[in-house]
């Protein structure tokens, strides 16, 4: 199956592993809870998932390499100590406790959370000394005399022998306690990940153009040469950071992620190309309805190869002026929620407003604090902390001590002015997306392949899916629903629309 397939595989598992009964005990009992072993190639995204299911379930993360831990930091150290037996007093040896069950006892205290997810990492390469501990834990959940805490989910991953020398096999003891996921690279379910996670777009429109480069493993006379989604991601985050900076991207970057000289060497000179088309067709112009007739008259007659490039490059401006509305307005939701509660403890228990704000901050930074430590947080989530805590704090800086309706009224008067901000930048927006569908409209046929593209991407990239749900966008809905996809998408956009709230305090606040 693919890497979100897998995904989806271990979330169900993990939800009815962490179902209880009517007394709180687990459904399935917790020695019946098999480890799940995800099998895979290198580098197709099998921590990435890991660290995207905590972040979803809201559930802290543990996650560790077996190939670098011995025997000893594993089991634990020997002790002597002494215990009596029959009246008898003797010396026995015990261990302390395992670094890793050590690290989920931490992770439950800096989380506050007892419940997660304990992910070991190529579980089939251990060392020949820690190989029959590593057996006895997939099957006992015990590291030396320790267990995994009740409640925490047990997840492994691992690679078949021909992707590594070093893997030991399992034998059918061991798999019959295992709930064996096989997981392969697939590049259409990672291209819409890598769009809404805004993976550069010269980097996606090579791959849609060469689908086979996305991932390959070759042995030559010089060793293994292999490309994988991994490194495609990591060259995209290092282009990025170049362009930023104006150091020019050059096959020898990309020959450090990308380990094949012959798919380098094509992605760098593609590279160039992207570079003279980003150049030439100034998406920016798009954007803003300001098209010169000379890239409208270019675009019609490029050919299909460069029209994807001048999409890719449309999606990505898309998502660089989208997700920042969205992210705006999903700090002022969580700040709704906290000058929800300041308004609501200030009336009740006559409590002084800015006090109460301040307290409202600590509790905000704790839970930042808190998410941090567990993994439990997306860079989009812990971006949406440090802004509400910034708006939070600048809206504590204009009031007083005085315990008066007039703080209230301060503060619903930065949220309202906030709103209204958000209200006008989406607008603009949203006139730069029906811009986009106007140009599209002049150079695509209006139900081709380009137009195919455009309207299944903006659905798929979740910051595009949410900013159309909320403020609308007549030319998608038009184009969507001559193209049939109406029917199937509208179900994904009212459960969209049933998580969104108003941003509107009350008129009391």
């Amino acid at each position: 199956m693919n890497i979100f397939e897998a995904k989806q595989q271990i979330s169900n598992a993990i939800t009815a592993y962490r179902t209880k009964d009517e007394y709180g005990r687990p459904v399935i009992p917790v020695h019946r809870q098999r480890p799940i072993f995800l099998i895979g190639a290198p580098g197709i995204g099998k921590t990435a998932i890991m660290e995207q299911i905590a972040q979803e379930m809201g559930i802290p993360l543990v996650s560790y390499s077996m190939t670098h831990h011995t025997r000893q930091s594993a089991l634990g150290l020997p002790f002597i100590t002494e215990k009596t037996y029959q009246g008898e007093t003797y010396r026995v040896s015990e261990y302390t406790m395992s670094e890793i069950i050590s690290a989920v006892y931490e992770k439950m205290e800096q989380s506050g959370v007892n419940e997660g997810i304990l992910f070991l990492d190529e579980i089939n390469c251990v060392s020949e000394t820690l190989a029959p501990a590593m057996l006895q834990f997939l099957q006992y959940k015990v590291f030396g005399q320790h267990r995994v805490p009740d409640g925490w989910i047990v997840v492994t991953a691992g690679n078949p022998p021909e992707y590594n020398q070093s893997v030991r096999e399992f034998d059918m003891v061991t798999w019959d306690r295992l709930k064996r996921i096989d997981v392969e690279a697939n590049y259409d379910v990672w291209h819409t990940w890598a769009m809404d996670q805004g993976v550069h777009p010269a980097v996606t429109s090579y791959l849609d153009i060469r689908k086979g480069d996305f991932y390959m493993v070759e042995s030559t006379v010089d060793g293994k040469h292999f490309v994988t989604p991994r490194g495609w991601v990591d060259l995209s985050d290092m282009i990025r950071l170049y362009e930023m900076h104006n150091i020019d991207v050059k096959e020898t970057l990309i020959a450090q992620y990308i380990q094949n000289p012959k798919t380098a060497k094509q992605f760098a000179n593609y590279y160039d190309l992207w570079k003279k088309y980003q150049s030439d067709y100034q998406v920016d112009q798009i954007l803003s309805g300001k098209i010169s007739g000379e890239i409208l008259e270019r675009a019609k007659a490029a050919r299909f190869d460069e029209r994807i490039s001048l999409i890719a490059l449309i999606m990505d401006a898309v998502l660089g002026v989208v997700k920042p509305v969205m992210n705006e307005r999903t700090m002022l939701e969580m700040a709704q929620k906290s000058l929800g509660n300041v308004r609501r403890i200030c009336l009740t228990r006559h409590s002084n407003p800015r006090q109460t704000l301040s307290n409202e901050i600590d509790g905000v930074k704790l839970r930042l604090k808190q998410g941090q430590s567990g993994n439990m947080l997306s860079g989009d989530q812990e971006y949406a902390y440090y802004s509400l805590i910034q708006f939070l704090e600048a809206s504590m800086a204009r009031l007083n001590d005085d315990a008066d309706s007039v703080q209230l009224d301060s503060m619903k008067h930065d949220f309202d002015t906030a709103s209204k901000a958000l209200k006008k930048k989406a607008a603009e927006v949203k006139k730069s997306l029906n811009n986009v569908f106007d140009f599209a409209e002049k150079t695509f046929d209006a139900e081709g392949q380009e137009m195919l593209i455009i309207v299944t991407e903006l659905t798929a990239m979740e910051s595009t899916a949410r900013f159309i749900s909320q403020y609308g966008c007549d030319a998608y809905f038009r184009h969507n629903k001559s193209l049939l996809f109406y029917e199937r998408q509208i179900d994904v956009i009212q459960k969209i629309d049933e998580l969104e709230s108003t941003l509107e305090l009350p008129d009391e606040f």
